[in-house]
């Protein structure tokens, strides 16, 4: 067993190594000569910058009862300003059309976290499609039936050996436009096509990593082979196959970014919209790579705390 000190040596030596690879990473900033500007990122994260509202028209504007009313030429309705948090005409004042008479709080996300949200919406609904597409043909791959063997065979071989940008090219411009799909939709479909393909070899190798002599305990109880299945080996199985599953499942959130692509505004294709808008290409893509590293570190935390969950269990 390691002793405590080794521990901690270890430790120091890390953080050796980290402080030298951020300090070079810092070296290398300062040599090109970069001017760094974070601050231009946050309104593209969250955007607080109040809200104007204009005037609709050439008018004279009135204050009662802490409403703002603008009484428009030639107009029998005046404009009504019921909610803002600044106000910036007095009353009797005279103004033009397109004017800002008063301001307004105005919270929203940006187009980074709006890429985000699609990031993570994306890759939660691909995930589950692509576990349930790998169980079915993972089944299929250990079955007896000569015929599912050879249509999971071939769905694995297919899919695997065909990249992933092609095959969403195949699934939105044909399979797409035949089915009436969506951008979304088509990349749910081929995201969870392609990841589901890895998975079922993970399973296949999962279920014959149990022993034998499980199922044939199993059997042996009256048990079916469906209820052995899935009462006595797939529990053992889904135990052994977690950590190549996170792994899988951290690629789908990095493939995701290949949706771009058919035009849905993920992260990736966010960063590549704000870069052309900020001027501000190296904090933009450090930005996007750390939120990518969060959505995966928390997907590999959840994995491991279920997987220790699980081995505590036994």
């Amino acid at each position: 067993m390691q002793s405590k000190s080794s521990r901690w040596a270890g430790h120091g030596i890390y953080l050796v190594i980290m402080a030298m690879l951020i300090g070079g990473i810092y070296y290398s900033g300062n040599s090109i000569n970069y001017n760094w500007h974070w601050e231009r990122l946050w309104p593209y994260i969250l955007n607080t910058q109040m809200k104007d509202i204009r005037a609709q028209g050439d008018g004279t504007a009135h204050l009662q009862n802490g409403h703002l009313s603008i009484q428009i030429q030639g107009q029998s309705k005046p404009q009504l300003v019921k909610k803002y948090d600044k106000l910036l005409v007095g009353d009797g004042d005279m103004v033009s059309q397109g004017d800002t008479v008063a301001e307004l709080k105005n919270w929203q996300f940006g187009p980074i976290a709006v890429g985000l949200w699609m990031t993570v919406k994306i890759s939660f609904i691909s995930l589950i499609f692509a576990v349930l597409l790998g169980l079915i043909f993972g089944l299929m791959r250990v079955s007896k039936n000569q015929v599912a063997r050879d249509l999971s065979l071939t769905y694995v071989e297919l899919i695997r050996g065909t990249p992933l940008l092609v095959q969403i090219f195949i699934v939105y411009f044909f399979i797409g436009t035949v089915l009436n799909l969506d951008r979304f939709t088509s990349g749910v479909v081929a995201l969870s096509v392609f990841t589901g393909a890895y998975v079922v070899e993970i399973i296949r190798a999962g279920i014959q990593s149990v022993a034998t002599g499980q199922m044939e305990a199993a059997r042996s109880l009256g048990m079916t082979y469906p209820t052995a299945m899935r009462y006595v080996v797939l529990p053992q199985a889904f135990k052994r196959i977690l950590p190549p599953l996170a792994g899988q499942f951290i690629n789908l959130i990095k493939d995701s970014s290949l949706v771009s692509v058919i035009s849905i505004t993920d992260l990736t294709k966010a960063g590549r919209e704000v870069v052309s808008g900020s001027f501000a290409p190296f904090e933009v893509w450090f930005t996007v790579a750390a939120l990518y590293l969060l959505v995966t570190g928390s997907l590999s935390w959840a994995i491991q705390r279920l997987e220790k969950r699980l081995s505590a269990s036994d």
